[in-house]
């Protein structure tokens, strides 16, 4: 693996995997809550429906992060960072 060190990939397959169980968690919650009718409509929509204000905010962090990371690239030869960097770009041409 060039470039990419073992580590670093590992590390990044945990985060996924606990976000992964992190929203496993939440669906069951959601679903649970559901089931117990123990919420309203307007509630399971609040949490439910992305608020388009927050998320752009998000993307525009998410942003101003990769061009920070792209200026400093030169100065922190980090492969950790560069591992960073190439997740965030992802992240954003998916969002």
């Amino acid at each position: 693996m060039k470039g990419i060190q073992k580590a670093d990939l590992l590390e990044v397959i945990d985060k996924s995997a606990e976000e992964l169980h992190q929203r496993i968690d939440m669906h069951r919650y959601l679903m649970a809550t559901i089931l117990d009718k123990k919420v309203s409509e307007n509630r399971l929509n609040n949490v439910l429906l992305p608020d388009p204000r927050r998320e752009l905010e998000l993307k525009e962090t998410i942003r101003e992060t990769i061009e920070v990371l792209e200026e400093t690239r030169k100065a922190f030869k980090s492969k950790r960072l560069e591992v960073l960097r190439k997740r965030l770009i992802n992240v954003l041409t998916e969002f």
